[in-house]
Parts: C-alpha cells; structure tokens; sequence
C-alpha cells in the first residue's frame, strides 16, 4: 500500500523555505559563495577604482574582454548577481542571529540547573569527612562564587542538599556578537555603496583639478548618492616626485612616491598646501583624495602639411610594466587627411631582437618614443565614442615608423606634417572617495574580533556539589560529598575545576 503525502500548503512551503534559508548550513553556503564572487574583483581590473586599466584590459584581451564585460567581471561589487548573494546572505544571518538573541537572553537570566541524581556517571569525584551538611553547602557555594561562578543552592526529595554552579555564558555571548558584527559589516558595506561615490582623474604635473562632475575621467556614485553633493574643492599638481632604488635586488622600486598639492576651499582663506603619498591620503570634508597611479606624458609638437601647429601639449601615456614602457595615441582630425600616431614611450630606451624596444628602467634616463603614424579616417565623425588610448586604424594608411628623443622632429612621408618630441611630463593619478559605511564596518570588525576571542577562549562548564549527612555524631557529623562537573564545549572538561572545589573543601577540614 503506498501512502501519499498530503501537498504543502503555500503557508507551509513558505514556512519551510524560510527555515532553509535561515539555517546556519545556508549562511555557510552563502558566505563561502560571497567569497568566491569576489575573486574576479580582486584579480581583474575594476571600473570602479582603475577604469583606465580595464580600458586596457579590454584592448588587450578583444575576445575573453567582451564575455567577462557583459557578465560584469570588471564592477563586480555592483553587479546583480553578486547583490543577489549579498542580500540572501544579510537575511539568512538576520534569520539565524536574531531568534538566539531571545534564547540566550533567557539562558543568561535563568539559575543553574539542579543537580543530576546520580553525579557518578559524570566521573565525579566522592569523600567523606566530618562536618554539618549546611556548613559543607555554604563553604562549596563560597568557593565557587569567588571564582565567579553563577549558583543556585537547593535540595532533593530525598534530603540531599547540593550546590548547582554555571560559568561560561560569554562564550556564546562572543559567538552571537561575531555573527551580529558579520550583518553590520554587510549594513557598513550597503550604506557605502548606496550613499558612497568614487571618481577617477589623471592630473599632469602644473595642471588643476576641481571637485565637479565633469572634471572626472570616470565618476561612480551609488544608487542614492548624488553628484550635486560634492565637497566644494580644487587643487593644482605642483609636483610629483619619484626616486627609484638603483642597486641591490629591488632596483626599479619606487623608494619616494609623493604629489605636491595646493588646495583650495571654498570658506577657507588663503591656499593650503599639502603632501599625499601612497596609503596617506588627503581628507576633504567627507572625500579623501587617493594617490594610485602615476606615469609620462610626452609633449608633442604636431604640424600640418602647410607647416601650422595644430597640436602642442603634453599626452598621457599609459604604463604598461614596472618599467614603464608606455603606450599612447595621438589623434589629429584638423588635417586634411586626419592623422593618427601610435606611440611608445621608454624612460630608459633599449632594443633587442627578442623584445623589441623597451624600457629597462622607470627613471627617465634616456628617453625615446616610437611613433607609427597613420593618415585617413579617424571615425570621430560617426557618433560612435572613442576611447582617447586606442586608434582604429581600418580606414587609415600607415605613413611609416621612427624613434624619436627629446628635441627631434620626424617629418613625415608625402609632406603629411611633422612630429616633434619636445620634451615630457609627469601625470599622477587620483582617486577621489566617499564611503559613508566605513565608520560602521570599523566598529563590525572590531566586535567580530572581539567576539571570535570570547568564543575560542572561554569555556562554557557547569558544576554541581552534593552534601549528604553519612553518621551522627553527637553535635558534630560525617558527611558525604560528591563533586562533579561537564563542559559544554568538545575537546575540554572540568576536571580542573572540580579538583579545584574538592582540595579547598577539604582544606577547610585540617
């Protein structure tokens, strides 16, 4: 006969689905999820901090690039599927934390339970000596309550007095207090990425910068952040300094790494200068101004077929090693054909047959840039955005290639213009931040510290002494004690405290 189970009710199935999801097996699951989603976003490049390097990224990588972009591999904080983890994991903790809050609560107020009826099982340890049953159960409550022992006196039908003692309750008081701290660091991490903003920009050495929209190479602001919000600020790159360690095993390393500032505020007389360096950021009202990047900006001198300037700045180019070998486009759409130039810029020029042209260090100690340049069609009139690092270069014919240094000048072939190499620049590159959660997730780690040492390092033990009269003796008697003691926690025991309460019991005798 097969017996059929009668269908869940809606009620029932939410009710089950709910227990599922607040199971502390699922909030393992979800947390172990959590971490693996955030791998991609500590290995790829992340719009939200480097949108320069995920350009690159994508340039680099024109197959792979694109399926990893439209999953959102490169702003995986802000991605749906990791919100969706995040947000099932912050319930599922709510769901597991919140019900033990209550139990425990009554845990902590409640007495100690009384004393089993045969203690002898739990390896006790009995004598006899001589004294009155209520003077043993004073002396054994006494000594417990100085070791800060909760304790509960009572006595059994059979006339057995005992002593009932507890001790251990921050353990699971440390052990609420670190999941508690895992949902506010969740709440932290939320508030800053609701109410957060972050923006990138590269200032190049004498140049400004003010605190406004359009002033960011890429600007990310959270769902209910706004960008009329702003701190009111400006500042101008004085400076960029860098020294790089020449001798022993870390040559190449950057030993000093520092932006010479001059801020300006609104309110505020007068400049002030400031210097930021990495890991030391400058604190703006609610911003901090992040020092991240740095790198040369080769300054060109661009001229036509009629011999007019049409070009005569500094051009950002991008690093692509430790030492800075750095690519960078130059578009020129005044010209008749428009001209492009790919360029190669090397701190310290070298050339092999295996590498190619190279830079052997990020100094700039012999520099050079190679140019391929290109006339035709830049497509900057199709309404298409460009990036301003790449050229497409299908509706173009290459002109030729050459190496420049500083003061050189390469005419081009068919009297298409000239370059010149006129000299080179530092840019620094900064990232501009508010993350109004951050206070939050401070205290959160604080506490889970906190609560993961009172979790591992206090034991959770009960204690219970019996006393029963043995002989009369007169005034005077035998008893008997039993002393025994359990601890809650696998791998420890009471031995330590039960030995404890049986040499000062029986030192108060001598």
């Amino acid at each position: 006969m097969t017996t059929t189970m009668p269908p869940m009710s809606q009620r029932g199935f939410l009710r089950w689905l709910w227990r599922q999801l607040t199971s502390m097996k699922t909030a393992l699951i979800l947390l172990f999820l959590l971490a693996i989603a955030s791998i991609p976003g500590s290995i790829l490049p992340q719009r939200g901090t480097n949108p320069i390097l995920v350009e690159q990224w994508l340039t680099d990588n024109p197959t792979l690039g694109p399926i990893l972009d439209s999953i959102g591999a490169f702003d995986v904080f802000g991605s749906p599927w990791y919100s969706a983890v995040y947000i099932l994991l912050f319930i599922s903790l709510i769901g597991c934390v919140l019900p033990r809050l209550g139990v425990h609560w009554k845990a902590m107020r409640s007495q100690p339970p009384p004393a089993p009826k045969n203690l002898s099982r739990m390896g006790g340890t009995a004598f006899e000596y001589a004294g009155d049953t209520q003077t043993t159960i004073e002396d054994a409550r006494k000594i417990l309550e100085k070791d800060r022992w909760r304790t509960v006196v009572g006595q059994d039908p059979s006339g057995v007095h005992w002593v009932a003692a507890e001790k251990g309750y921050l353990r699971e008081t440390g052990n609420l207090v670190f999941h508690f701290s895992l949902i506010l660091i969740l709440v932290g991490v939320a508030v800053g990425g609701l109410f957060g903003w972050r923006g990138n920009v590269i200032v190049r050495e004498g140049e400004g910068f003010s605190n406004t929209l359009t002033q960011y190479d890429a600007w990310g602001g959270g769902r209910l952040s706004s960008a009329d919000n702003l701190p009111e600020f400006s500042f101008t790159l004085e400076s960029f300094d860098v020294e790089f360690e020449r001798e022993n095993s870390q040559e190449g390393a950057p030993r000093l790494f520092e932006a010479n500032m001059v801020v300006d505020r609104p309110g505020v007389e007068g400049s002030t200068r400031h210097l930021v360096e990495v890991n030391e950021p400058l604190v703006i009202d609610s911003a901090k101004v992040f020092l991240v990047g740095h790198g040369y900006a080769p300054h060109l001198i661009v001229r036509d077929s009629q011999g007019t300037v049409v070009l005569d700045d500094a051009v950002v180019f991008l690093p692509q090693d430790g030492n800075f070998t750095s690519t960078g486009v130059v578009k020129i759409p005044d010209t008749d054909p428009q001209l492009g130039f790919r360029g190669l810029f090397l701190p310290t020029s070298a050339v092999d047959e295996i590498r190619g042209p190279h830079s052997v260090f990020p100094a700039p100690d012999d520099v050079s840039v190679f140019f391929g340049a290109w006339e035709g069609d830049l497509g900057l009139d199709n309404g298409i955005p460009q990036s301003i690092y790449t050229l497409n270069v299908d509706d173009m014919t290459q002109l030729g290639l050459e190496s420049l240094r500083v003061g050189q000048t390469w005419q081009l072939p068919q009297g298409a213009g000239s370059i010149e190499l006129a000299g080179y620049e530092r840019w620094a590159s900064f990232q501009m931040a508010s993350d109004p959660g951050k206070e939050l997730a401070l205290v959160a780690a604080i506490l889970a510290i906190l609560g993961l040492t009172l979790s591992l390092f206090i034991q959770r033990r009960r204690v219970w002494v019996k006393v029963s009269q043995v002989l009369e003796q007169g005034s005077a008697g035998t008893v008997r004690v039993e002393v025994a003691g359990i601890a809650k926690a696998s791998g420890h025991n009471a031995t330590e405290q039960v030995d404890h309460i049986v040499e000062s019991l029986k030192g108060k005798t001598n």
